[in-house]
């Protein structure tokens, strides 16, 4: 719930921002030959990109909206991840805890991982804790079943830690997809009016038909632009979730095996 409000309220503030940019920054007059004598906003000056872009239509404002959704999102999950990360270097503080560990020192290990913080030591917490709980209220259960409850409190601490790894992913991954749709949209509407330029009676508009053109074109341009930044982003978060997934399942493994040494 929390993250389908943060991804609406997040596409709702960048959409107003988004139509402040192309109104008022691609859409200043200044940008236009034919403003000063016209009134009109058709033919921007020679190399002016910003005019260029403007000519595009309004769909440029939400392709810009997407395009800043995904930057916004992108820098989300990298602090996040970087905090999931926790504060020591993973391998550094997994060898600390290995050690505590070999040294019986499992309080020892719970404090390393409180102080790590992280989504590898808040599953290795979770292990210990629960092997701790055992060894002090349940002498008599076997090495087995110690084993099968901490693996219990394993998979339930995953299953916590997965879905925040994983957070906005999706909603890359669509942006990326809505992006080039956009696109083309905006491609198909801008060589309708092209066409309809060619189609009047006697000479073509030309400013008409240029415009059409234009408009076809920046938004393909910007659709990509849109789309790729999306794909980009979305398979190195999954890279790096997918990385955090192996290194906690390797830190649950290695864990494992010194308690089942006990």
């Amino acid at each position: 719930m929390k993250q389908s409000a943060f991804i609406v309220i997040l596409f709702f503030i960048t959409l107003v921002v988004s139509f402040g940019i192309y109104e008022f920054i691609f859409g200043n007059p200044a940008n236009f030959a034919d403003f000063a004598t016209k009134g009109t906003k058709e033919v921007p000056l020679g190399g002016n990109i910003m005019g260029m872009t403007y000519v595009g239509g309004p769909l440029v404002a939400l392709l810009i909206c997407l395009s800043i959704m995904v930057i916004a999102i992108t820098i989300e999950r990298a602090l996040s991840l970087r905090k999931a990360a926790g504060k020591q270097a993973i391998p550094k503080f997994f060898k600390k805890v290995i050690d505590q560990i070999r040294a019986n020192k499992i309080n020892d290990a719970i404090a390393s991982c409180d102080a790590q913080r992280g989504s590898v030591a808040n599953v290795l917490k979770a292990a210990l804790t629960r092997y701790q709980e055992i060894t002090v209220t349940g002498s008599s259960v076997d090495s087995e079943k110690k084993l099968v409850e901490v693996q219990r409190s394993v998979e339930e601490s995953m299953m916590l830690e997965t879905p925040l790894l994983e957070k906005n992913l999706i909603a890359l991954s669509t942006i990326a997809s809505i992006a080039t749709m956009v696109g083309l949209l905006g491609t198909v509407i801008g060589m309708i009016r092209a066409f309809k330029a060619l189609a009047q009676a006697g000479a073509p508009d030309a400013i008409s038909l240029a415009t059409g053109i234009s408009e076809a074109l920046i938004n393909t341009a910007g659709g990509l632009f849109a789309a790729i930044l999306g794909i980009v982003a979305y398979n190195f978060y999954v890279n790096k979730v997918d990385n955090f997934t192996y290194q906690i399942d390797e830190a649950n493994y290695n864990v494992m095996q010194l308690l089942k040494e006990k």
